[in-house]
């Protein structure tokens, strides 16, 4: 299965994280989005995501040492489209310049936001829950 995700992602506490070469980015405790694309393997990479051990090696890696994912979204495609939905969630939520995009124009992959809006946001996108 090929196409685009967005981790829902709860951060407890306030707190300075070192995003790789990202550098120290300070995080409100909250509820963040974070959107990526799979397009050689999209439950794979969900997969990887959920894991508790990995390698530090995309920014929401770092995050994630911190932080948890309470749920997640996906959409299936054969094309790239977490730019166009990234761009649109950032006409509503707060991002965090730089995170996520390093191979992209966008400004970030990665919003902050409250728990009901983002429920009702990312279901209007047309992207379904995923189910482990």
């Amino acid at each position: 299965m090929k196409g685009c995700y967005v981790l829902l992602i709860k951060l407890k506490e306030n707190k300075t994280i070192q995003i790789g070469k990202l550098g120290k980015i300070y995080f409100k405790k909250g509820f963040y989005l974070y959107v990526g694309s799979a397009l050689n393997g999209l439950e794979q990479r969900i997969q990887r995501h959920l894991k508790k051990d990995k390698k530090t090696y995309w920014h929401i890696d770092y995050l994630l040492l911190y932080a948890k994912i309470i749920n997640v979204f996906y959409k299936e495609s054969n094309k790239r489209e977490e730019c166009n939905i990234a761009k649109k969630l950032d006409k509503i939520f707060s991002s965090i310049t730089g995170f996520g995009c390093s191979d992209c124009r966008c400004k970030s992959h990665l919003l902050y936001g409250t728990l009901n809006k983002i429920n009702i946001i990312v279901l209007e996108t047309g992207m379904r829950q995923y189910k482990n």
